[in-house]
């Protein structure tokens, strides 16, 4: 039996898996890696075939997602952030959590948040109403740097476990994080199901270093990287499960992405962008097109497919259309992508989206069916309609599209640059 939640406004999770690639499940075309639940989810909702990641790591991916912004427009496009930085997410900023905070949502964070450790900088300054989980990547520590590369000797950091800004633990059994971060969320969702909610489930895998609890080891064979990515998918069979349980499966909405693409450096320990040229830390596809699926029974249709360009930073407009929420003040990026959820025939206004590298540096622009690529090694153009891959450098025979699509680049990222707002700092 359903509770008398208010339809207008929705229940939202978010599960936002890191350093998944866009060939790792099984509904994207991995042949050996099995995601039943993942597949099931996507044949009861969307799957976006374009969705991209406003960048190709960790820290400017996540504040996109949670502002609605270009990581450059928050001022945190340089990269990722460490164990001794100073500077994180402002709490001037307005995440999707304090969106609906507004609103009275219940609000939580389980998993990783990688935008500033500090205080001030935590999920609980930025809407959440609970956080669980770590506060910066799970190789950040010298225990595990010295199982992956060998730098423990400079590296002196532990891995903490959160509560809040509580530190419960020091360097934890990191085989059982998805276990527990999916129970957590799973509690959260029995406690709060009788009004509206908002989880983001930040998955701390599949980043190297890759765990898997007890009951998932050796049993892909993927290796070590696909039991991750298969126990990740049990996490999300279990939710959907709850979810239903708790009698507010149409009134839910669920969305399944990637912070950026695979870590293609480690081989098989990484994952795969499937026919996408490059990983994380590129701009090339492979760096910030992720799978992203999207399921709500009661408005998006079952068994759908949207091919649109579609961005991690139109969530919190989207999200902020769909509660009945305002949205914050100040300029954003994203646009509301409601109707293309609704609808996959729905044509939305195409908006260029543009490509920075890993430490900020403006190096493309996608606008339609072509994208060009400006970088150390030359200049690049393709027609990613016909050339998913990037195999077929356009450049020579199209001198005026690229200087048209330059002029765009340059201007969209100067007006960015003029509205950019202060990084948040000690």
């Amino acid at each position: 039996m359903g509770f008398a939640q208010n339809v207008s406004q929705p229940n939202i999770i978010i599960i936002y898996t890191d350093d998944m690639g866009y060939g790792d499940i099984s509904s994207f075309g991995n042949p050996t890696i099995h995601t039943p639940e993942l597949d099931k989810m996507a044949a009861e909702g969307m799957k976006l075939s374009q969705f991209y990641v406003a960048a190709t790591v960790c820290t400017p991916s996540r504040a996109a997602l949670l502002t609605g912004s270009y990581p450059k427009r928050v001022g945190l496009e340089k990269g990722v952030l460490f164990p001794d930085s100073k500077t994180g997410l402002n709490p001037d900023e307005e995440t999707i959590a304090e969106v609906l905070k507004k609103i009275d949502y219940k609000t939580a964070c389980f998993g990783k948040w990688h935008l500033g450790h500090h205080d001030k900088f935590l999920p609980h300054r930025q809407g959440f109403d609970v956080f669980y989980g770590y506060p910066f990547s799970n190789d950040m520590s010298k225990k595990e740097q010295s199982l992956i590369n060998n730098r423990a000797s400079t590296y002196p950091w532990k891995l903490p476990v959160l509560s809040q800004s509580d530190t419960l633990e020091l360097d934890p059994d990191q085989r059982l994080s998805t276990k527990v971060v999916t129970q957590k969320t799973i509690n959260f969702i029995k406690e709060n199901k009788a009004s509206p909610f908002f989880i983001y489930l930040a998955h701390p895998m599949p980043h190297i270093p890759i765990y898997s609890s007890k009951k998932f080891e050796g049993k892909s064979v993927r290796g070590p990287y696909g039991d991750t990515i298969e126990e990740i998918d049990w996490s999300v069979g279990e939710i959907l499960k709850t979810i239903k349980e708790s009698g507010i499966d149409e009134r839910t909405m669920v969305i399944f992405t990637s912070d950026n693409g695979p870590w293609k450096v480690y081989k098989t320990e990484g994952g795969s962008a499937g026919p996408l040229r490059g990983g994380k830390g590129t701009t090339w596809e492979g760096g910030q097109r992720v799978p992203c699926i999207v399921r709500w029974p009661s408005k998006v249709p079952s068994g759908s497919l949207q091919t649109q360009v579609l961005t991690n930073m139109d969530l919190l407009p989207t999200i902020a259309s769909i509660c009945n929420a305002e949205l914050p003040n100040v300029k954003i990026d994203g646009v509301d992508m409601s109707a293309a959820l609704f609808d996959q025939n729905h044509r939305m206004t195409s908006n260029p989206f543009l490509y920075y590298a890993k430490q900020g540096k403006l190096e493309g622009i996608r606008d339609g069916k072509y994208k060009l690529l400006i970088k150390d090694e030359g200049t690049f153009l393709f027609d990613l309609e016909s050339d998913i891959s990037e195999e077929y450098n356009l450049a020579e025979e199209m001198p005026e599209k690229i200087s048209n699509l330059k002029k765009q680049m340059y201007s969209l990222d100067e007006k960015i640059t003029n509205g950019k707002r202060p990084v948040g700092t000690l």
